[in-house]
């Protein structure tokens, strides 16, 4: 449990804040395609008698690497690189599975996650992109936050974006393989996502969402893991629907405040103030609420 609570909270530190980023980018499947393509690589690391989390690394990496140069080929078309990569990962996971019996059995902990399957050398990977990951986009916000929102305004103002891209590319890949054994290859995209969807509604900038993302994310592995060691529970699925019911109730709460927001607008306007008052009220909601 100490292994499992410290592997979580550094996920956490780092899972969300790559999530704000792909959010941002147009590519929240990228995350759960290479979870997929990192399944394939653990299940050869268990055939040839490879270390799986080297395999499964490995694997990862190269399939983030595919996708950004199937982006590029494919530039109208960008959904198109997450499908070809998915499916190969998938298909390629599905066959080596067959190959050994025992493989299919001991898989769920990495489908699912599992507390008791954070080993020692797994920590210590964990730590290792986790410090690797934040020095990545501390070090480099300035040129990925202008390669986020516009790649051609980016490359003209002299960031090297194809080579940004492609460490980017790897480095999801890593932060993705670093993430399964807590919540499973199945629901790895929910620690990156769902945090960062919540942190993108109430934020007012760039830094607010990242650093939002990171304590709801946190709060949601920390909560998750501890209910799913006294429910029996998988942890990577209880996790996930934490951090489901915090984006939910984060969505009611907002909307429920904008509505509360219109009716006092209305009950202004009724006491016999100006219209042209009334208009810039009703502007101000909407500038909020957007």
């Amino acid at each position: 449990m100490q292994r499992a609570f410290l592997a979580g909270g550094l996920i956490a530190l780092i899972a969300p804040i790559l999530g704000v980023y792909l959010v941002l980018r147009r590519q929240s499947f990228m995350s759960d395609t290479l979870s997929h393509v990192s399944m394939a690589g653990v299940a050869l690391g268990t055939v040839i008698h490879v270390e799986p989390v080297f395999s499964g690394f490995l694997f990862a990496n190269l399939g983030g690497l595919l996708i950004e140069q199937l982006r590029r080929t494919y530039k109208t078309y960008s959904e198109v690189p997450v499908a070809v990569i998915m499916t190969s990962g998938l298909a390629l996971a599905m066959v080596l599975m067959s190959m050994k019996a025992t493989l299919s059995k001991s898989f769920s902990s990495y489908l699912f996650g599992s507390i008791v399957a954070v080993s020692r050398t797994q920590l210590i990977i964990i730590a290792a992109v986790t410090l690797i990951g934040l020095a990545f986009f501390v070090l480099l916000r300035r040129p990925l936050y202008a390669m986020t929102f516009e790649e051609d305004t980016a490359a003209v103002s002299g960031v090297p974006v194809k080579l940004m891209s492609f460490a980017f590319a790897v480095m999801t890949g890593m932060i993705v393989a670093a993430a399964m054994p807590i919540v499973g290859v199945l629901l790895v995209s929910s620690l990156i996502v769902l945090p960062s969807a919540l942190a993108l509604r109430f934020a007012r900038g760039f830094a607010s969402a990242a650093l939002l993302a990171v304590i709801a994310g946190m709060t949601g592995v920390f909560s998750g893991l501890t209910a799913s060691y006294y429910t029996d529970t998988p942890p990577g699925g209880t996790i996930a629907l934490i951090l489901l019911v915090f984006l939910l109730g984060g969505i009611a709460i907002q909307r429920a405040a904008k509505m509360l927001g219109i009716r006092k607008a209305g009950d202004v306007s009724a006491s016999g103030v100006p219209q042209s008052r009334k208009r810039q009220s009703n502007q101000t909601i909407h500038k909020r609420s957007f």
